[in-house]
């Protein structure tokens, strides 16, 4: 009785942040997903680092901090403090469409061509590709310190965190 109280306390004490961990038994891949973006993602993005809820806070209070880069598509909406918004950036058809290529003209004016600068990629959760997408473009550009933050905006606010509106850095999405 006493081991099964520990593991509820256990349990209870420890908080998930929206299944950000969640292991839906899908392999990750390197190439960008073009349709149906709203599904389970893999664990992993090749050549990037995921990140959880608490090692994204801790990052976030680092010098100088990640980037943060929100592409969740649609209406104007609440993200993590200090998101810019990157509408459009995870759709696309390829890595040299002119998706990736204004991504580079963002990334490199954002980072001043540090290409180890980390940049943190994020949308709605752990069932949206968006980021996953946006990730591995960056990737493919060279960044070197690449992190998908998998939980997105769902483990945020799940785990307490504030939202705010984001930052716009282009107007007009890319489709």
């Amino acid at each position: 009785m006493r081991a099964l109280l520990l593991v509820l306390a256990v349990c209870i004490a420890v908080p998930v942040s929206a299944n950000e961990d969640v292991d839906y038994g899908l392999a990750p891949v390197s190439t960008l997903r073009t349709a149906d973006f709203h599904a389970p993602t893999p664990r992993e993005v090749p050549g990037a680092k995921t990140i959880g809820t608490s090692a994204l806070r801790d990052s976030l209070q680092g010098q100088p901090p990640p980037l943060l880069f929100d592409v969740l598509g649609g209406e104007l909406h609440a993200t993590l403090p200090g998101a810019i918004w990157l509408p459009g950036a995870g759709r696309g058809q390829s890595f040299t469409d002119t998706v990736q290529a204004r991504l580079r003209q963002v990334l490199t004016a954002l980072t001043n061509g540090d290409r180890k600068r980390p940049l943190v990629f994020l949308c709605q959760g752990p069932q949206c590709w968006l980021s996953y997408n946006a990730a591995l473009r960056a990737v493919a550009l060279g960044y070197e310190a690449v992190y998908w933050y998998r939980g997105g905006i769902e483990a945020w606010i799940e785990a307490g965190g504030e939202v705010v509106p984001p930052k716009v850095s282009w107007r007009n999405p890319p489709e």
